[in-house]
């Protein structure tokens, strides 16, 4: 029941939303990762983020397609809720800093890519300013260290922090821009694996000539 309401409400207002209202352009889009385990590791600046990478996949595939955000703020009780439940079909983590906590997402996400699913990941954690990459955080790096044979595919985002800013609850038209990347290979240490991600996402955003992050 909860897949077919999902590709209902896709299909009647979530992809009509994003490539008519919005207007979205897609670069290389045949690197998207159609078959999981996959993980989608793109910047952060809207809400709109996740509903734009979900619409670029088939409705038959969406149930495969889980984005992990905050337990915290996304399973309060209410529209909010419901939407990332049921709708979106997030994979809940707890936001903490704590040991256990940060131990207890990451096998979270380990489950789900053994499970055959694709994520979405956002490193930077928390919406930033449009087009300004924030510091990423490490969780990745550790992901993809235990699970080496997963793919980590780069997406940079251009324009839906202008569409929905944060802070803003009605979106405005504005075009904007997908681009997606070749997959990361692991590299030995955490430290390398890190900068290789922030290189390629540097490239990306060269690719949409943004101006350069601060």
């Amino acid at each position: 029941m909860r897949r077919a309401l999902q590709m209902l409400i896709f299909a009647l207002a979530i992809r009509p939303f994003v490539f008519v209202w919005v207007g979205l352009a897609v670069r290389n889009r045949e690197r998207l990762p159609l078959v999981g385990p996959a993980v989608i590791v793109a910047n952060h600046n809207s809400h709109l983020d996740t509903l734009v990478l979900m619409a670029l996949y088939p409705l038959r595939l969406l149930h495969r397609v889980r984005p992990v955000a905050a337990a915290d703020y996304f399973l309060k009780p209410g529209p909010l809720g419901w939407l990332a439940t049921t709708v979106i079909g997030i994979l809940p983590i707890e936001r903490t800093g704590r040991f256990r906590g940060a131990a207890d997402s990451i096998e979270a996400c380990a489950a789900a890519l053994r499970r055959g699913e694709i994520l979405i990941l956002f490193p930077e954690g928390s919406r930033g300013e449009p087009e300004r990459l924030s510091t990423f955080k490490r969780g990745i790096a550790h992901l993809a260290e235990r699970l080496p044979d997963v793919p980590v595919i780069p997406v940079f985002m251009r324009g839906l922090g202008k569409v929905l800013p944060r802070g803003d609850w009605l979106p405005v038209p504005f075009f904007c821009d997908v681009f997606i990347g070749d997959s990361l290979p692991l590299h030995a240490d955490r430290a390398g694996f890190m900068a290789e991600l922030e290189s390629r996402m540097a490239a990306l955003s060269n690719e949409g000539h943004v101006t350069p992050w601060e």
